[in-house]
């Protein structure tokens, strides 16, 4: 896993070991920022699981103003803190669950926020309706979610958020979601 463009370009980044994470592959990756290049310019990032850190330290590198990287792991914690310091990038590490973390943010507005939670849980959703109650997402701002799990998609539907896309790469989904109106 490297960083693909931007100032830290082609680093490779650290990854956590075992299957408790699970890192968004370059060839998701490449695509997913080829789709918000637009939007990263001074953008305010937040990686709500960001497990090694790659989608906000990507978003650091291609001119992001400021990310926050957040994580319940300790271990992804430590691996976040190692790839900023190779990466000679600077962003907010967050030790805690997303639930937390997102009320720490009420004060926050984002003009992306990655969702890229362990598969089999339902904390896309929950995290959605909390970045929605504590308004937290910019107007004109984006969530990406990623999941493996097609019934998320009309789950998703189900909330009070919009879907702006859906893409599909080899078994990731990626969700592209505006705030309605």
């Amino acid at each position: 896993m490297r960083i693909i463009s931007g100032k830290a370009r082609g680093t490779k980044l650290y990854t956590l070991e075992g299957i408790k994470t699970r890192p968004t592959l370059d060839r998701v990756k490449e695509p997913l920022f080829s789709i918000i290049t637009a939007k990263l310019l001074d953008a305010e990032v937040l990686d709500l699981f960001a497990g090694s850190g790659a989608l906000g330290i990507e978003a650091l590198s291609r001119g992001a103003k400021n990310v926050i990287l957040c994580d319940n792991s300790k271990d992804a914690i430590d691996v976040i803190n190692k790839n900023l310091e190779k990466t000679r990038l600077n962003a907010q590490v967050v030790n805690s669950d997303y639930e937390k973390c997102l009320s720490s943010l009420k004060s926050n507005k984002f003009d992306l926020i990655f969702l890229d939670p362990p598969y089999k849980t339902d904390y896309i959703e929950r995290a959605i309706n909390k970045i929605l109650e504590y308004d937290i997402l910019k107007k004109d701002g984006l969530i990406i979610a990623e999941t493996d799990n097609q019934d998320k998609i009309e789950k998703i539907k189900n909330l009070n958020i919009e879907i702006k896309d859906i893409r599909k790469y080899g078994r990731a989904i990626l969700i592209f979601l505006n705030r309605k109106g």
